[in-house]
């Protein structure tokens, strides 16, 4: 990294705190995807909480260690599972929180927390674009001393929107964030975003040391982030905010999501089943039967006017509608909300 990129990224990281709404002191950097950002995140929770038990988990690694109870929502993105998996945690060994009907954690079913814990909670569900009770479960956590992380790949950026900043109420009292610029600020891939309020435990968990690695004056961003040799990633993220300002930022995520409530207002005026609570930019949707449903979405995919694809939610097949890009308008929902009614139809005969 050159000196100018690390300022750059200062620079840049400085902003995302800003938007966000986190607290102005928390350390971070420029990772590959919010995978990687969450791997980051919980590296550094690990750190800090067998820390409290006297253990040094840099240097004597996690054998014998003592136990640290990790608790998620069922409904949490694969990427959390396979974070805490590249940490040792462990996808099996996690305590897994019943959800709503739109895959939010159910405060009513929060267990009591062991010495040491940690809490991954939701801003966006990857399906519903629910946001967990965050306010709540981080008081609830943080009367044990738990370390609660915030996977917020998208769902974060609406704090960037006055329409939207409420949905993000309560997150900025966790302990650690991760998030994706290539969602809703439109970045390319390759840059997640970490966000950890305890800078010490950051570094500590991600810092090397080597004969021929001589530290600068200023903020060394290898030691923040699980990489040692990779690219001005920040320049990019740079380059979008600057020239959306925050305004413009603003814009593209109330425009996103005023044309997701349109896909699910002409969806379920057609007669078709919305679902979700329309709250961000996802939509779910059904047409019946899971085997007509998968049909509608295989020939939606082949008509090419535009993309969707499938999920399953709660049991219950599903096209999942994902509105994001700066680059579609009003013209493009209204002729890919054609399309879609058109196929539908002709599925369900």
């Amino acid at each position: 990294m050159s000196p100018v990129v690390a300022e750059i990224e200062d620079v840049v990281l400085q902003w995302v705190r800003e938007i966000l709404g986190v607290p102005a002191g928390c350390e971070g950097g420029i990772v590959t995807c919010a995978t990687t950002a969450n791997f980051a995140a919980l590296a550094a929770a690990r750190q800090a909480l067998l820390a409290r038990s006297g253990w040094n988990v840099a240097d004597d690694g996690m054998f014998g260690a003592p136990p640290i109870e990790v608790v998620v929502g069922e409904e949490t993105h694969a990427s959390i599972l396979k974070a805490l998996n590249l940490a040792g945690f462990g996808r099996n060994r996690v305590t897994l929180i019943p959800v709503d009907g739109q895959g939010r954690m159910r405060t009513d079913q929060l267990p009591e927390l062991k010495k040491n814990s940690l809490v991954c909670i939701q801003a966006g569900n990857v399906n519903t674009g629910g946001f967990d009770p965050a306010e709540e479960i981080c008081r609830w956590a943080h009367e044990s001393d738990a370390w609660v992380h915030v996977d917020g790949a998208f769902g974060l950026w609406a704090a960037a929107s006055s329409k939207h900043r409420h949905l993000v109420s309560g997150f900025e009292l966790a302990d650690s964030w991760a998030t994706d610029a290539h969602k809703w600020p439109n970045v390319n891939y390759d840059c997640g975003i970490v966000l950890v309020r305890d800078a010490e435990a950051l570094r500590a968990a991600m810092t090397i040391s080597a004969a021929y690695l001589q530290p600068g004056l200023e903020r060394e961003p290898a030691i923040q982030t699980p990489d040692t040799s990779r690219r001005a990633r920040a320049v990019e993220l740079w380059a979008a905010l600057k020239s959306l300002g925050k305004q413009g930022l603003a814009e593209l995520i109330e425009r996103t999501c005023k044309h997701a409530r349109r896909f699910a207002t002409g969806l379920r005026e057609a007669g078709y089943e919305i679902l979700n609570d329309v709250v961000i930019n996802q939509v779910l949707v059904s047409f019946g039967a899971a085997e007509v449903t998968q049909e509608v979405i295989r020939r939606v995919q082949e008509d090419a006017t535009c993309w969707c694809g499938g999920t399953v939610w709660q049991d219950k097949t599903a096209m999942r509608i994902s509105v994001s890009s700066w680059a579609t308008t009003e013209e493009d929902v209204e002729r890919s909300l054609t399309a879609i009614l058109r196929i539908a139809r002709q599925v369900s005969g």
